[in-house]
């Protein structure tokens, strides 16, 4: 049984599930994405595009210089691809599964963040 994905990984491979992107445009398709969940730094970003081509789930898709400086477009790759759609998937039975558990109860109080319980991502 494959392990869940880091949330910030979820969100770069998804964020390249559409045409390829470089840095700054991943950055932002991933926090668009997240609905502003999530924000990355250039630091961490390249951290994890590098650990992420090294484990084949993106490739780079091209270069080009802009302003003197080179600019690295990523794609998914097919394994990304299906990494992605097995992830989604299991995310869709969790989310079934919750939802069915909860019917129609009602919440005695609101809901407390993720971040506040510690953090899950």
């Amino acid at each position: 049984m494959p392990l869940s994905l880091q949330e910030r990984t979820f969100w770069i491979l998804t964020a390249l599930a559409g045409p390829p992107l470089h840095g700054y445009g991943i950055i932002r398709e991933v926090a668009a994405l997240s609905e502003g969940r999530l924000s990355m730094r250039p630091g961490t970003l390249y951290g994890a595009l590098d650990r992420l081509v090294e484990a084949s789930l993106i490739e780079a898709d091209r270069e080009e210089v802009v302003d003197g400086r080179l600019r690295r477009y990523y794609r998914l790759s097919v394994t990304g691809s299906a990494t992605l759609a097995a992830e989604t998937e299991r995310l869709r039975r969790n989310v079934e599964a919750a939802t069915a558990r909860l019917g129609n109860l009602t919440p005695a109080a609101p809901p407390i963040a993720p971040r506040a319980l510690g953090g899950l991502a």
